[in-house]
C-alpha cells in the first residue's frame, strides 16, 4: 500500500514585514506553550516522524520576525498521550518565562536530514510537483498539487490543460492506493496511474 509520511517543506510568512525563506527547510512542529516550571515546551507536531522530537540532538528554530531559523540542541522529549502534543527539552531553557517567549516560534530540520522510510512510504516533499501520467496511454494528466489525509491518503492533482476529460474542475482527487497508483518513481520524477472508470467525470 501506497504511503505518505508528513513533512512539507515550505516558506514561511511570519506576522512581521519580514518573509523568511525556508525553500531548505522542513517544518517539523510549532511551539504552542510551556510546560511546567523548568523550561520545558508542548509542541504541536507537523510530521509523523517521532523521532524528530525524541531523539537528542540539533534542531532548527525560527522565532517570528526572523529572517531565518537558528540552531538548537534537543536534549529530550516525550509524546503526551491524547493530546497528540510532544513535550520538548531545549539546551539553555531552564525556566517558565524563557520558555514562555518562545510560544510561536517553529522548529525546522534541514531538508537533507531525510527520515528513513518502509518501503511504499513517500514523504509529502518528493510527491508534491511530480507529473502523473496515465500507465496504459503515457499521456500526461497532470502534476501533484497537494496530499489530502482521509481514509487513504488522496493526491490532488491539477489536470494539464491538454489532458481530454469532461471533469469541469482543474483539479481531481486520486485516492493514493496501489491498485489506482501502482508507480511511484522518485528517481525519474513521474507517478503512473489506472484510473477506475469514472474518475475523471465525478
Amino acid at each position: 500500500m501506497n504511503q505518505k509520511k508528513q513533512e512539507k517543506s515550505k516558506s514561511v510568512k511570519p506576522k512581521s514585514t519580514i518573509v523568511a525563506n525556508l525553500d531548505e527547510w522542513v517544518e517539523i512542529g510549532k511551539i504552542v506553550s510551556p510546560q511546567g516550571l523548568n523550561g520545558e515546551l508542548r509542541v504541536y507536531p507537523n510530521t509523523d516522524f517521532p523521532e524528530r522530537f525524541e531523539e537528542p540532538g540539533k534542531r532548527w528554530l525560527l522565532r517570528p520576525g526572523s529572517p531565518e531559523p537558528e540552531p538548537i540542541e534537543l536534549l529530550s522529549g516525550r509524546y503526551l498521550e491524547g493530546k497528540n502534543l510532544y513535550v520538548i527539552k531545549i539546551k539553555g531553557v531552564s525556566d517558565r518565562t524563557t520558555a514562555e517567549n518562545m510560544r510561536e516560534c517553529r522548529l525546522f530540520v534541514h531538508i537533507s536530514d531525510r527520515p528513513q522510510l518502509a518501503e511504499g512510504e513517500f514523504l509529502m516533499i518528493d510527491l508534491l510537483g511530480l507529473p502523473v501520467f496515465l500507465q496504459s496511454s503515457g499521456e500526461l494528466v497532470g502534476k501533484v498539487v497537494d496530499i489530502l489525509p482521509s481514509g487513504h491518503d488522496l493526491l490532488e492533482v491539477k489536470l494539464d490543460p491538454n489532458f481530454i476529460t469532461n471533469q469541469e474542475s482543474k483539479n481531481v482527487l486520486i485516492p493514493f492506493v496501489m491498485e489506482i497508483v501502482p508507480i511511484v518513481d522518485l528517481e525519474n520524477k513521474r507517478i503512473e496511474i489506472n484510473p477506475p472508470l469514472g474518475l475523471f467525470e465525478l
